[in-house]
């Protein structure tokens, strides 16, 4: 059985809200090893713990409706996108998979064919797995690569070569998974200039129709990270690269994808014409979002504001989320006492929001669309906020359109601090 535009009890009837299709994050934080670079919540949980967590899950899917009324939050009147994040959702079994969608066609609608997406690592995707997919609808896979150099891939822990990952494409290829995706990173240990473009050429002659490419983050959450700031030895930190050869490196696979009529959307993403991800468009473009399971991010407007919104976070503790009371909002019985803090975003608060992730889109923001909303006064001043940055070329106005440049997307944290300090109007 697929995911349809009406399904189970969840008529338009019933779910009421508002008429802006939303998305839905399931995260599955199970994985076969951590790898040294991770900053997520996930980790080789034990796979007798699965059932558990997925019943969980379940009921916080449950239980999505009274939340959302709790916090004043407007329920979205349907859905058309799915993203499986984690961790590697692909090691889920498919019964697993089949009560998850089970509920989510109880629970929600849907409209027209959603995008299905469900993560994978390289090798980790059963036949029979994969087959469950596709009878539930999923449509879009996208693949863990970081980089096709065995070198660097076995330095952060990876458990593929490079073969596998091409190997892997062509299996689910020939079954029928239209749309492909895969991440690289830029950074890793041991990468050199040559390496990296290695990597960005295989992804593109793989055929896949989207490439992330990302930064390597050196920070406290990840072993890696904290090795490299202590300066230690651990985890072959002392063969990162330079940050501005990195840099230098991303801008190179920008130029390579280009010409291979692979073009960047996104500051991280790129795509060849039509295969943009619509789950991940969403948060850009401040769209409503749900999440469930571990340290899962959800987003609602209010009920009186297509603007102003409620944001909140599940926790990042795998025992909390699925047993500690204090976490656990919810279960089967929803208990308004225990939900989780809520932040609640004002118009000034949707304002910056919009500017700043509207920027990170290489089509930028409509100027119009945003006086619309927010008024002329608060787009003024975003602007003289902005002229320092607009001077020293990391902004570009293009008609209506206010974006980064090319320069400006590689140092755009500088540009985000500005429109973060504008003052509330």
């Amino acid at each position: 059985m697929r995911i349809n535009p009406v399904a189970g009890q969840a008529t338009r009837e019933r779910m009421g809200g508002m008429n802006q299709a939303a998305g839905i994050y399931l995260s599955i934080p199970f994985c076969k090893a951590k790898c040294s670079f991770c900053n997520f919540a996930s980790d080789v949980f034990a796979a007798s713990r699965m059932q558990g967590y997925i019943d969980r899950l379940c009921a916080e899917i449950r239980a999505a409706r009274a939340v959302a009324r709790s916090r004043g939050a407007a329920f979205p009147d349907s859905f058309d996108s799915i993203y499986f994040g984690g961790g590697t959702p692909s090691l889920l079994e498919p019964a697993l998979f089949r009560q998850i969608f089970d509920c989510l066609r109880d629970e929600f609608a849907f409209t027209g064919m959603p995008e299905i997406t469900v993560e994978c690592a390289p090798g980790q995707l059963s036949d029979a797995t994969l087959e469950e997919l596709q009878r539930q609808g999923m449509n879009r896979l996208s693949f863990g690569v970081q980089s096709f150099v065995d070198r660097e891939t076995s330095a952060v822990g990876r458990l593929h070569s490079p073969q596998d990952c091409l190997d892997e494409l062509a299996r689910v290829g020939r079954a029928g998974v239209g749309r492909l995706a895969l991440d690289l990173i830029v950074g890793l240990p041991h990468q050199t200039a040559e390496s990296w473009l290695h990597s960005v050429d295989q992804a593109i002659t793989s055929g896949v129709e989207h490439v992330s490419v990302y930064m390597l983050e050196v920070d406290e959450d990840s072993r890696l990270g904290r090795e490299a700031l202590a300066h230690g030895s651990r985890y072959h930190a002392p063969h990162l690269p330079d940050e501005d050869a990195a840099a230098d490196w991303y801008v190179a696979a920008c130029e390579r994808l280009a010409d291979a009529g692979i073009e960047q959307y996104e500051i991280s993403n790129f795509a060849r014409t039509g295969g943009e991800s619509r789950h991940n468009l969403k948060y850009w473009s401040r769209d409503p979002y749900l999440g469930f399971g571990l340290d899962a991010h959800s987003m609602l407007h209010t009920s009186a504001s297509q603007t102003q919104a409620v944001r909140w976070a599940n926790t990042s503790d795998f025992d909390a989320y699925l047993g500690s009371p204090s976490n656990n909002p919810l279960a089967a019985r929803f208990v308004p006492s225990s939900k989780p803090e809520v932040d609640r975003v004002d118009e000034d608060a949707a304002f910056e929001e919009t500017m700043f992730l509207g920027l990170r889109l290489n089509r930028g923001i409509d100027l119009d669309s945003v006086q619309a909303k927010f008024g002329i006064s608060r787009v003024a001043a975003m602007l003289e906020g902005l002229r320092d940055v607009e001077t020293a070329g990391l902004v570009e106005g293009q008609g209506n359109r206010l974006r980064l440049t090319d320069r400006g997307r590689m140092v755009s944290n500088e540009v985000f601090s500005r429109l973060l300090l504008q003052p509330a109007t």
